[in-house]
């Protein structure tokens, strides 16, 4: 048995990058994955410490820059903020729409990216791992 029978893909995938799974990293993943994929450092760190409060913040946010570095997860900005919103990236892409007046978030498929992330790994001699894209506008509730 390979213990990995009940992880969820991204935990399998922090494993299989050769991370060990401890408490704290699985903590912040289920977190993040409860969430639905946008929440700020600060509504992890208080759903942490709700569930584990002896899961410092120097491992929240380590396993935060753990995880962004392994494209699991993405930092964006919503309204010019310092304090990122983090989005899960499923098979490494996300793509939303933020609606300027009121913070709706609009998720949609399909970016149309694939040809220009081969067309840069190609000229730039780059293997890209993941893509965010956000747009910005106005949600018809708003217009």
């Amino acid at each position: 048995m390979s213990g990995t029978e009940n992880l969820s893909p991204r935990a399998a995938r922090l494993r299989e990058a050769g991370h060990k799974l401890t408490n704290a990293r699985l903590t912040v993943l289920g977190v993040l994955e409860e969430s639905g994929g946008h929440i700020t450092s600060s509504e992890v760190l208080d759903k942490v410490e709700a569930i584990d409060s002896s899961i410092g913040r120097a491992s929240v946010f380590r396993t935060l820059d753990l995880l962004t570095s392994l494209s699991i997860i993405r930092p964006t900005y919503l309204n010019s903020s310092m304090t990122p919103t983090y989005v899960l990236m499923p098979d490494g892409h996300h793509h939303h729409i933020v609606c300027t007046n009121c913070n709706r978030i609009i998720e949609f498929e399909n970016c149309g990216l694939g040809a220009i992330a081969a067309e840069l790994e190609e000229r730039l001699h780059v293997k890209l791992t993941g893509h965010l894209l956000e747009f910005y506008g106005i949600c018809e509730k708003c217009s």
